[in-house]
């Protein structure tokens, strides 16, 4: 699924803030190569059916290996190792045996600094290899292990089956080795397993993502979704919520080609960003293979997210808002005349100038997307003077988020409501949070 960076950063995918992301929530990786791992994944959305299918299969298997994951290898073991690969030291010496214990003793004493970060490096080495061959042992199941996951562990079952990978793994990393072993182990390590303990290193990384997506699951109790193979673009889904608030409201959004365009209004703070970007974090965690924030989720694979939520000037490009809106419109447009499904979540349309172009500009925009029967829309709006010249459009459907108002004060039920809201609070709000009189003391 193709999304831009701008989609990642409206639906707080990633964020300035990192404790306010999604990526922050989900990331339960043990390493920093897995976490890189992990933003790689987030970063590029799966893009067939049958990838998503996989990587479902994976995660639940490996949701179900949880209890069982070895968890020896930590961060400061692979750092350890890293380091040990980029550190420039004298040639270790690597034979056993005649001449070459002379040359293992003098290398021993003379470069006894050296030796000694050999000598450590080894243990971490023999941990990163033993915990990984726990690992592939636990994880392969034959038949019953997804075809995905198993690609993955015969790769590195093939390179912890090389004969001296094999003999580190044998090796008890709390025995005190003889400084002959020591430096053959690090001679063979530093020239000759540079490469596969790379390569196993990576493997380790992707199985740390997968890892920290499976504990995601378990911990929030998110529902893995239903791929529907059609090709009319669908979304249903019941219990929806934003998985970054503490106690979210749950919603149930329906969405397909005969009603492929939400029109959402209600006053501020009424829900209506909240749920536009509930929608939008659903649909790419689905598309990551992942499962989603609701009890349960079908919908069709999308080509394309876009969204159009948190627009914003640039000073030093002399662009307005507005401008900037425009553009974002507009590359919309391109985006799904393509032929392709997309999901195109649209909060507040031209927020950036005054009323009167603002309804006109909406309704044009509003009108043209509606002829899209390949995309679904969710747009809310403040201008709810529109929604009675769109009713004519049955592709439209229109909802609202309630509020009432008891002795000045808003309150907000968050519930999904059919039908055209025209709340507007603002000046109540300015009023509660005494702005006018604060205004008043003004001399």
């Amino acid at each position: 699924m193709e999304i831009d960076l701008i989609t990642l950063e409206d639906l707080s995918i990633f964020n300035r803030e990192d404790k306010y992301s999604i990526f922050h929530l989900l990331d339960f990786t043990r390493t920093t190569g897995g976490s890189d791992e992990l933003g790689r994944i987030f970063h590029e959305p799966l893009t067939n059916h049958q990838k998503i299918i996989d990587t479902q299969n994976t995660l639940r298997f490996i949701a179900s290996k949880l209890d069982v994951w070895p968890m020896d290898i930590t961060n400061g073991t692979v750092m350890v190792l890293e380091k040990f690969f980029d550190t420039h030291n004298e040639p270790i010496p690597g034979v056993q045996g005649g001449v070459s214990a002379i040359n293992n003793l003098y290398y021993r004493i003379i470069n006894s600094s050296d030796y000694s970060i050999i000598r450590y490096s080894i243990t971490h080495f023999i941990i990163f290899l033993q915990t990984l061959n726990k690992l592939v042992t636990v994880l392969d199941e034959g038949e019953q292990t997804p075809a995905m996951l198993k690609s993955v562990l015969g790769q590195a079952s093939s390179m912890l089956g090389k004969t001296k990978i094999s003999e580190l793994i044998d090796t008890d990393p709390k025995a005190r080795l003889r400084f002959q072993k020591v430096l053959y182990f690090g001679h063979a390590i530093k020239y000759q397993l540079v490469h596969p303990i790379e390569e196993l290193m990576k493997i380790h990384h992707r199985l740390d993502a997968w890892y920290s997506m499976a504990m995601a699951v378990q911990k929030f109790q998110f529902s893995f979704p239903e791929f529907l193979v059609n090709e009319s673009p669908r979304v249903d889904v019941e219990g929806l919520y934003h998985p970054l608030l503490k106690d979210p409201v749950a919603y149930d959004v329906h969405l397909n080609r005969k009603s492929n365009f939400l029109f959402l209004t209600g006053a501020n703070m009424a829900g209506k960003s909240t749920f536009i970007k509930a929608i939008g974090v659903a649909a790419f965690l689905a598309h990551l293979g992942m499962a989603v924030p609701a009890r349960n989720m079908q919908l069709t694979f999308f080509d394309g997210l876009l969204s159009n939520i948190q627009v914003q000037d640039n000073i030093f490009l002399g662009e307005s808002y507005f401008y900037n809106e425009v553009q974002r419109v507009k590359k919309t447009i391109y985006k799904i005349n393509d032929g392709r499904r997309w999901l195109i979540l649209i909060d507040e349309l031209f927020k950036g100038t005054n009323f009167q172009d603002a309804k006109i500009c909406s309704t044009i925009v509003i009108k043209g997307l509606i002829n899209m029967k390949d995309s679904l829309f969710v747009l809310s709006t403040h201008l709810y003077e529109i929604a009675e010249e769109l009713k004519q459009y049955p592709n439209i459907s229109f909802k609202y988020f309630e509020t009432s108002v008891i002795n000045e004060v808003p309150t907000f039920s968050y519930q999904l409501k059919e039908g055209v809201s025209n709340d507007r609070l603002g000046f109540l709000i300015l009023k509660r949070e005494k702005v006018l009189d604060l205004l008043q003391q003004l001399k």
